[in-house]
């Protein structure tokens, strides 16, 4: 069975926001809004002020962000802001 989930921290300059695994995570990207799932191609780009919301099965956080950079490959993405 394939992984549905994918490796996800959040995190600032001293402080860990969330780390663990997640189902999908959307994200403000600069150039519009985008949805990671398991398995995402590798990218690295810039977010804008927004919400990320991080799906954990059935629960759901949000995270309000004034920017940052993800960066996804192996199944596993970072955020830093």
């Amino acid at each position: 069975m394939a992984h549905t989930t994918f490796h996800l921290v959040i995190a600032s300059v001293g402080e860990t926001q969330f780390d663990g695994p997640v189902e999908s995570a959307t994200l403000p990207g600069e150039s519009g809004e985008f949805t990671m799932l398991a398995h995402h191609e590798p990218i690295v780009t810039t977010l804008k002020k927004g919400t990320i919301t991080v799906r954990t099965g059935a629960e759901q956080k949000q995270f309000d962000v004034e920017s940052g950079v993800v960066e996804c490959s192996n199944n596993r993405a970072v955020v830093l802001l």
